[in-house]
């Protein structure tokens, strides 16, 4: 008995530790459950409770390069709706569908769904805000609205085939909306409902909110102002030629900013699916490829004056009106031709014999080497969605006539954006730099940046000297050349115009061209150049110079001060007079001499008097300024004082 008493107390001690450590073991579990994973599991627990409305957090703004928002956000409620939480939902359909002028019916069939949240959509998305007010003080049960955005552009049209546009959830489908939809897209915030299986609210659980992130700012190199002034002129070229498409690019050529980039005809970003997708598909100044015209003859001279082998004010050239190059006569646009002419006279009359002449000094292979370091033959690198290469010849296919033709402008096939960056070389000292339109990309929480542009040099293509010679020769083109329609007085701008016809099936068009000017100024040290073309105007008289340097000459006058481009009467060239050219007068300085003395001389313009003084306190224009002889001078009288002795 007393052996079996010692095993069964032995076995009873071992029951009761085990009950011990079980009871350990339930603690150190309890304590481990409750305490150390309680978040983690209460979070998976809500997650079988959760119900998401969602609270669309802000797409990224886009602005210019002074922070003018250009692209910004609407709310836009979305509704949603808990079946469970509803008795009477024909009723609650009814009410919504009187609101939204929505077909009851339809509404209805959606709403009485077996699903727990229904997501009111397309019927319901993206309300108006007075919409979501009226909604709400109807206190349907179940009922909510989500907060959702959509897009606003604050200046309408501007820049929209560049911007492009976003789709029925704001992702990027076109244009810098598609190209930064990673960066500009939000990560959404929403209130989280607590409910069972049947979507009745849970009362020992309250409603929570989840926090949201806003998409990044994408600030652009773009002026809002410039922007304005260029697509202002575009509009007015697109209706006064009834031209089938424009296009312009003002850029920075010391730095490769774009401050503005345009295509005509635009459209509407918020209504894009009225238009055909070819308006949104197309940005202009990086996709169109023709051939340049004229405007090319800037890199012919450029290395013709590089290589030493023309001196463009000793040296003559004739041209009789054509040149015969392997059996072809390749003419000039006059005709008859310009006769005896020196090369800087080459240069403003745009004649074609001349550039070939150009050209040919300068050989084949040196030419194409020119014209590919000049960035030709390749995209830019501007990282603008669309970018064309253009077309060159191979080098088999350069022959004597391609060489030719090339010279001047023919034959080949570039980008807009291709010749403002090598004519900003050619103008800049001869540093070719990487256009860019995005300075850079940044949280607008924090201020850090995600992604930023600097200006980038790929190389010198020419010498400053050179550089300075292809300068004045430009501004002289302006001022006594094919480009005097956009000469301004007192602004010293240089540019060379083209006219070049359009290709079709591998045949010129008759009749039908593309014009164009570049332009810069100051000449003498350029802070701005622009370009314009117009495709297929109709005018009685098409050229460059007619068409498109006007437009230039406005765009440049209308952007100086913006730009800090003071004028320059005392360096710049006097403009040539052309018979039909308006006859002016340079304006003497009126102010201090009295209004009878006025009287006495006679000027061949009008001159009005305001006042009731003797002497001249202002004028306008102000002296020394050009007016037309049929224009007005305003005098404005007043006292005599110290300051106009």
């Amino acid at each position: 008995m007393k052996w079996i008493s010692a095993i069964s107390k032995k076995r009873l001690r071992l029951v009761v530790f085990g009950f011990i450590l079980f009871g350990i073991a339930v603690v150190l579990r309890l304590f481990y459950v409750q305490i150390i994973q309680h978040d983690k599991l209460t979070e998976l627990a809500k997650a079988n409770w959760d119900r998401e409305i969602p609270f669309a957090s802000e797409r990224g703004e886009i602005t210019d390069r002074n922070g003018e928002v250009l692209v910004t956000n609407k709310l836009a409620p979305t509704l949603y709706f808990m079946p469970a939480q509803n008795d009477n939902i024909e009723q609650a359909a009814k009410q919504i569908a009187q609101v939204l002028k929505l077909d009851e019916k339809k509404l209805y069939e959606k709403m009485n769904s077996k699903d727990y949240l229904v997501k009111l959509a397309p019927e319901a998305k993206n309300i108006t805000y007075e919409q979501a007010v009226q909604i709400q003080g109807l206190k349907i049960d179940g009922l909510y609205s989500g907060v959702d955005y959509v897009r606003h552009y604050p200046y309408g049209n501007l820049l929209s085939r560049f911007i492009g546009f976003t789709g029925y959830d704001t992702q990027g489908l076109a244009g810098i909306e598609f190209q930064y939809d990673k960066l500009l897209t939000s990560k959404s915030a929403a209130i989280r409902l607590f409910t069972d299986a049947k979507g009745n609210a849970l009362p020992h659980v309250d409603d929570e909110w989840r926090e949201g992130d806003q998409g990044a700012t994408v600030e652009l190199t773009i002026d809002l102002e410039i922007q304005q002034v260029v697509e202002r002129e575009l509009a007015q070229a697109m209706t006064k030629y009834n031209a089938d498409q424009a296009l312009a690019i003002a850029m920075n050529p010391n730095t490769g900013e774009i401050l503005a980039l345009s295509s005509y005809p635009t459209y509407d970003p918020s209504n894009f699916e009225k238009v055909d997708s070819s308006i949104y598909n197309r940005n202009l100044p990086v996709w169109m490829t023709y051939e340049p015209g004229s405007t090319f003859k800037i890199i012919t001279l450029s290395a013709a004056l590089e290589e030493g082998v023309v001196n463009l004010e000793k040296e003559k050239f004739y041209d009789r009106g054509y040149t015969m190059v392997e059996g072809a006569r390749l003419r000039c646009w006059k005709r008859e031709g310009h006769g005896d002419e020196t090369f800087l006279q080459v240069v403003q009359n745009s004649c074609n014999p001349g550039f070939i002449e150009m050209g040919q000094r300068v050989g084949s292979d040196k030419l194409m080497e020119y014209i590919k370091k000049f960035g030709f033959g390749e995209t830019t690198g501007s990282n603008i969605a669309g970018e064309a290469s253009g077309i060159l010849f191979s080098k088999e296919a350069f022959g004597p006539v391609e060489h030719a033709t090339t010279s001047f402008g023919q034959g080949i096939a570039v980008t807009p954006i291709q010749q403002v960056q090598a004519v900003s070389a050619a103008i800049n000292g001869g540093k070719l730099y990487t256009p860019y339109v995005v300075s850079k990309v940044y949280d607008p929480e924090s201020g850090k940046l995600v992604v930023e542009n600097k200006p980038e040099l790929k190389r010198t293509v020419i010498s400053e000297d050179t550089s300075e010679k292809v300068r004045n020769a430009l501004e002289s083109v302006v001022a006594i050349g094919s480009g005097r329609q956009a000469y301004r007085d007192g602004l010293r701008i240089g540019g060379k115009t083209g006219t070049a016809q359009k290709v079709e099936n591998g045949r010129y068009k008759d009749g039908d061209y593309i014009v164009s000017f570049i332009g810069f100024a100051p000449a003498n040290n350029p802070e701005v150049v622009v370009y314009v073309a117009v495709d297929s105007p109709k005018s009685s008289v098409v050229f460059g110079s007619t068409i498109a340097a006007p437009i230039v000459g406005q765009i440049i006058e209308d952007i100086a001060p913006k730009l800090g481009i003071k004028e320059d009467k005392e360096g710049q060239l006097e403009k040539d007079y052309r018979w039909g050219d308006p006859i002016t007068e340079r304006l003497p300085n009126f102010i201090g001499l009295s209004s009878d003395e006025i009287m006495k001389l006679q000027y061949p313009y009008k001159i009005e008097v305001h006042g009731d003084g003797k002497i001249v306190t202002g004028q306008l224009p102000e002296p020394n300024n050009v007016i037309e002889v049929d224009g007005t001078v305003h005098l404005y009288l007043g006292e005599e004082t110290d300051e106009t002795n």
